[in-house]
């Protein structure tokens, strides 16, 4: 069974196949082998995906971690961030930019207070309630996380030539639409 192509590629000579074989080839190979009454059309996609996936992960682990932050941290340092100046959101704002509970945010906030990215000033709108803000020094770190996240996948689409990654982007997007808000 041939694998999937990349993204609008024609195939100029007979090696072309032999240089771009992956891991998921011989995957597909050994089930067409075993099980050729099935369309494993997914299994090319998704195996591929699952495996991206596990390299993202590991790639915003290093990058993450060569600033001295974890991945939850970052998480909400940067929804604190793309909220733009003065770089605040209530603790329900930042529940829903990064969907955990209200327990699991009350004690991210103490943690990254106590680090001195963020701060909790009383909500002029609710007595109540509290608006968290990105320090200078939490804004300082989590760009400097950001611009190693984006070195760190920018390498992985290394292989991937520039006028091919809006179109990945686009059939991604494709891919995911039928998720979003469930």
């Amino acid at each position: 069974m041939l694998g999937v192509l990349p993204l609008d590629v024609k195939i100029l000579d007979a090696s072309y196949h032999d240089r771009m074989r992956d891991e998921v080839d011989e995957l597909l190979e050994a089930w067409g082998s075993e099980r050729p009454d099935l369309d494993l059309a997914p299994v090319a996609v998704f195996s591929r995906v699952s495996r991206l996936a596990r390299r993202l992960e590991l790639a915003r682990r290093d990058a993450f971690a060569a600033h001295g932050m974890e991945q939850w941290e970052f998480d909400v340092l940067a929804a604190l961030r793309r909220a733009g100046a003065p770089y605040e959101l209530s603790p329900g704002r930042l529940l829903r930019e990064t969907l955990v509970t209200s327990g699991t945010m009350t004690n991210r906030i103490d943690k990254l207070s106590a680090r001195g990215w963020v701060e909790r000033y009383p909500d002029p709108d609710d007595r109540r309630g509290v608006i968290v803000r990105l320090t200078t020094e939490g804004r300082t770190a989590v760009d400097a996380a950001f611009a190693a996240l984006l070195d760190a996948e920018h390498a992985l689409l290394e292989a991937i030539p520039e006028r091919d990654r809006a179109r990945l982007a686009a059939l991604l997007r494709q891919l995911l639409a039928p998720f979003v808000d469930r």
